[in-house]
């Protein structure tokens, strides 16, 4: 994944790498996603009129920065379908069910990292690929470097947010009802959002 820097008020022109600030190589190395502190959401429209918010709380996920070479840095996440948790249990189980996710037959959704950019200051994207139900299709992540810091257990710690949106119909998440109204009951188009905290690996 792509490494984070300190805010600057410089930006790379367009179609030039972005400058690597030279305090960034005490992040390189291996990070492991703390679970208990990060959250991976994401966000439906419903009945044309509302958006429902839901998160995964069962992921595990490592990181590799690079702090002398952004584009070498490299991400994975594995995700737990049946964590799946917007807030109602009947809602979960229908997200769970054949209709959706088919958590008995495909127990995990992936994302392993293919490419990464430094955009300049703290803006970063990257580019890798999501499989769910079986489908492994091409996802673009756009991240934001929130800070490092050692906290009170002498954890090295860097976190991020991101963002990035996906046509479910595009993994075979097709299921829907059409509304008397006009439109459809759950939008195709999903919101993802991230909010990551990660400790550097002893």
């Amino acid at each position: 994944m792509g490494i984070f820097g300190r805010k600057s008020d410089t930006t790379a022109p367009t179609g030039t790498p972005a400058a690597v600030s030279p305090d960034l190589a005490a992040l390189t190395g291996d990070y492991t996603i703390d679970p208990a502190h990060s959250t991976l959401g994401f966000v439906a429209r419903h009945a044309m009129v509302t958006n429902v918010k839901g998160k995964f709380n069962d992921f595990s996920g490592t990181l590799h920065l690079d702090g002398s070479d952004p584009a070498k840095s490299t991400a994975s996440l594995d995700v737990t379908m049946d964590s799946i948790d917007t807030g109602s249990a009947d809602r979960d189980g229908h997200l769970k069910s054949s209709d959706f996710f088919k958590t008995g037959e495909f127990p995990a959704m992936t994302f392993r990292s293919t490419q990464a950019e430094a955009l300049g200051g703290d803006d970063y994207r990257i580019t890798g690929e999501l499989t769910i139900l079986g489908v492994t299709r091409p996802l673009t992540i756009d991240l934001e470097f929130n800070g490092a810091a050692k906290d009170p257990f002498g954890n090295e710690r860097v976190g991020f947010e991101g963002k990035a949106e996906i046509l479910r119909s595009e993994w075979g998440l097709t299921w829907n009802a059409a509304l008397e109204t006009g439109g459809v009951l759950v939008s195709d188009k999903i919101k993802l959002n991230f909010d990551i905290s990660a400790i550097k690996n002893a």
